[in-house]
Parts: structure tokens; C-alpha cells; sequence
């Protein structure tokens, strides 16, 4: 990807951190929780325990889940850098929501609806605006999820790694065929996309 961020690969990597993290944690309450009903029952310890002020434990307890979630934190925030940072030479396209399909505007003005097309090997910048009421673009193989809103100018990016045909969904209900609105990411050849630009 020549130096460029694998966007894609972050995300993935934060959620695949977090739901490591909280099957670890979900496994060593239940074990814990397990051991102490039978440890601690009162027919094995009739005089409870008093573990009020024990320093160490509650350092213990306080440093662990802290320590979790500000990896949590941290490995979050560089997914999200990933997702915010373009690169230089993206290709610009223009996104519009609108009930209920998306219209795609490109450098040199071609408007194409419902479907966009990328050369393979370039990040692709997304303009996004809406023209009516909320809508939010949704592109699950690049893990793109971004509302579009009236009045409201922002963006997304990703890398057009590998050729194939991907689903542009609306993750934001937007009236009675909201279910309707959706498009086609095609990834094509540099060769190929210069002919398709290039047609009425």
C-alpha cells in the first residue's frame, strides 16, 4: 500500500482487541465468581471475611481495569486516526444523499447514481453532504459508516486495494424505501476506469 494506513486493518484490529479483552474478563469473572460461591459459602466460612482497607487489593482493582480501558482507548484512537487521516493524492468524489440513492460526482464533473467506480491501487477521498434528510453511507468492506446531513459537509476515505464489486448501503432511515438505498463499489484497473470517466 507504499506507506499508505490500512485503515481496514485497524478497525479490525480495535474490535478483535476489545472482544479479546472482554472474553478474557467474561471467562475470569465466571471462574472467580464460581470459586468464591464455593469457597466462601457459609457452610465452609460461617464468619465473613472483612477485606476493608486492604490497599493492595484495591490498587489492584483500580490499576487492572484502568490499565484495559486506556489500551482500549489507545488502540481505538489510532483506528479512528486511520479512518480521518487521507492521503495525499486521493481522488476526490463528491457524495450526495438524496431519497432515496446516492448520486456520485467526479473531478471532471461525470454524475454517476447508484454506482461508483475506483482504479484499483488509489485512496479514494468521499465528499459527503445530503440534499433532504439524514442518510448515512455505508460501505461494510472498507468499514465506512458516515452520516450525511443537510446542511453539513464531512468526509470518508479508504484504499481501493483489490478489484471486485461492493455493497453501498444507507445505515440511516430516511423515509419509506429507505431499504432501497443502495449502490455498487466498483474497484476497476486504472485503464479501465480512464475509458469508463471518459463516457456520456
Amino acid at each position: 500500500m507504499n506507506g499508505i494506513t490500512d485503515s481496514v486493518a485497524r478497525v479490525d484490529a480495535a474490535f478483535l482487541y476489545i472482544l479479546g479483552v472482554s472474553l478474557a474478563l467474561l471467562v475470569f469473572v465466571t471462574v472467580l465468581m464460581i470459586y468464591f460461591t464455593i469457597r466462601y459459602s457459609r457452610s465452609r466460612n460461617p464468619e465473613p471475611s472483612d477485606i476493608r482497607g486492604n490497599w493492595l487489593l484495591e490498587t489492584i482493582w483500580t490499576a487492572i481495569p484502568t490499565v484495559l480501558v486506556m489500551s482500549m482507548f489507545y488502540i481505538g484512537w489510532q483506528s479512528y486516526l486511520g479512518l480521518r487521516e487521507v492521503p495525499d493524492g486521493a481522488i476526490e468524489i463528491q457524495v450526495i444523499g438524496q431519497q432515496f440513492s446516492w448520486v456520485f460526482v467526479y473531478p471532471n464533473d461525470k454524475v454517476a447514481e447508484a454506482e461508483l467506480v475506483v482504479p484499483q491501487g488509489n485512496p479514494i477521498k468521499l465528499n459527503i453532504s445530503a440534499e433532504d434528510v439524514n442518510h448515512s453511507l455505508f460501505i461494510p468492506a472498507f468499514r465506512i459508516k458516515m452520516d450525511a446531513v443537510p446542511g453539513m459537509d464531512t468526509y470518508a476515505w479508504f484504499f481501493a486495494d483489490e478489484v471486485g464489486q461492493y455493497d453501498v448501503l444507507c445505515a440511516e432511515y430516511c423515509g419509506v424505501a429507505h431499504s432501497e438505498m443502495t449502490a455498487i463499489l466498483r474497484i476497476v484497473p486504472d485503464a479501465e476506469y480512464q475509458a469508463w470517466l471518459s463516457e456520456d
